[in-house]
């Protein structure tokens, strides 16, 4: 018998990669056998290189229904409810036209309407009308890539 497993809404980010952050402090492996090893110690339950794209995209290809239903199937398949309210505001006074997730990465902010529905704050935003922060980066909105150049200002 073959129990279907729904896959999770976030995914270990490449560590091995070029460049990759984790923003971790100091390596504890300086400071141990120093007189300040007591007050330095290794933190407990650290989590580091998690990728919340896929919770995202979920999100974005849920805009226009019941809140509850998308909120209760993403919970189920994450590790943490806070990823969702980076993106999510159950209140649209106190929700952002869009979000950056990464060093170039951008999606656009959601929110709860009166009806309980989801819905995309700044609808009129796309990867045309945002511009990139530097020339290295290929900057995205919501997956798609910048249609505008970097220009120096």
């Amino acid at each position: 018998m073959k129990i279907d497993r729904v896959k999770p809404l976030y995914r270990k980010v490449n560590t091995k990669a070029r460049g990759v952050h984790h923003h971790s402090g100091s390596s504890y492996r300086y400071d141990r056998n120093t007189k300040d090893a007591e007050s330095v110690k290794m933190k407990k339950d650290v989590q580091r290189g998690l990728d919340y794209t896929p919770l995202f995209r979920f999100l974005l290809s849920k805009v226009g229904k019941r809140w509850d239903s998308v909120f209760s199937e993403a919970v189920a398949r994450l590790d943490k409810q806070e990823p969702i309210f980076w993106m999510v505001s159950m209140d649209i006074e106190d929700a952002d036209d869009y979000i950056l997730t990464s060093e170039s990465s951008y999606f656009s902010g959601l929110y709860v309407d009166k009806d309980g529905l989801l819905q995309v704050v700044a609808p009129e935003i796309d990867e045309t009308s945002l511009s990139p922060a530097c020339k290295c980066c290929t900057h995205t909105f919501n997956g798609k890539p910048f249609t505008k150049k970097f220009k120096l200002e």
